[in-house]
């Protein structure tokens, strides 16, 4: 099978896995975190589970801009916007881990290598090699514009609400307490909120299935997660803010 057609089948497989994924996520949590079950089975050290899973959509997408066929200021700024993201998570936030003997369940750290192999291999294949390519004209069009924009929003969001929670464990740690400040005010997950309006703003552009794929398995996977948590929070907390939504401010 030659390799776009291979690239192409594997993107329709995608897409309905995450459709799949995000049915199944509303009735059963993903095992993780606070929701993770008291029998782990093998595990790794957290920061070396985060280390390993998150190092793949680094490596991955850089090798293959190295081997693509677009080198051009464009696809540079798309590696760049990418790695913004990911290098953080890599190599930043495993070591902002307080708690050195948190462990992982292993094969978490296993299904979400998988997904970043996957999802490197079809963002960066796409806009590396498989494009048209994105010349100069690209970064002025209001697609770029406004998906830049996004992504940049929703990385502030983001990384501003995961130091609020951190600021939160810092202060009392092992002891659960209602996040204050900040979109946290609106709703129970402004950290997820931020990370699903990045991969928008990177849908939006990039202007292609590929990225839509990506944005489309973080909603997914937050979506959910962020109802489950919010409902958590309302059983745990008594007084939790009634007028505080799970995702979206003043709708769900």
């Amino acid at each position: 099978m030659p390799e776009q057609a291979f690239y192409h089948a594997l993107l329709i497989f995608w897409y309905i896995l995450a459709a799949v994924v995000f049915i199944v996520l509303f009735w059963i949590p993903a095992p993780y975190g606070r929701y993770a079950p008291a029998s782990k089975g093998a595990t790794i050290p957290s920061r070396w589970g985060w280390l390993i899973m998150e190092s793949a959509p680094v490596l991955v997408p850089v090798a293959l801009f190295l081997l693509g066929r677009y080198h051009n200021l464009t696809a540079l700024i798309f590696l760049l916007l990418w790695l913004a993201h990911y290098l953080q998570r890599a190599y930043m936030f495993p070591f902002l881990i307080k708690d050195k003997d948190r462990r992982m369940p292993l094969y978490i750290m296993g299904l979400a290598l998988f997904f970043n192999v996957i999802n490197g291999y079809l963002n960066g294949r796409w806009l590396f090699f498989f494009s048209d390519g994105y010349g100069r004209r690209w970064l002025t069009d209001i697609r770029f514009i406004l998906g830049a924009a996004l992504f940049i929003c929703g990385y502030v969001i983001n990384r501003r609400s995961d130091w609020q929670l951190r600021q939160l464990r810092d202060c009392d740690e092992g002891e659960y307490k209602i996040p204050r400040g900040g979109l946290f005010e609106l709703v129970s997950c402004p950290n997820y909120l931020g990370e699903i309006i990045i991969w928008c703003g990177w849908a939006l552009a990039t202007w292609s299935w590929a990225g839509l794929s990506f944005a489309f398995w973080t909603a997914a996977n937050l979506a959910p997660r962020a109802r489950t948590h919010h409902r958590w929070y309302r059983e745990y907390f008594p007084d939790y803010p009634a007028r505080r939504k799970a995702l979206l401010p003043g709708i769900w």
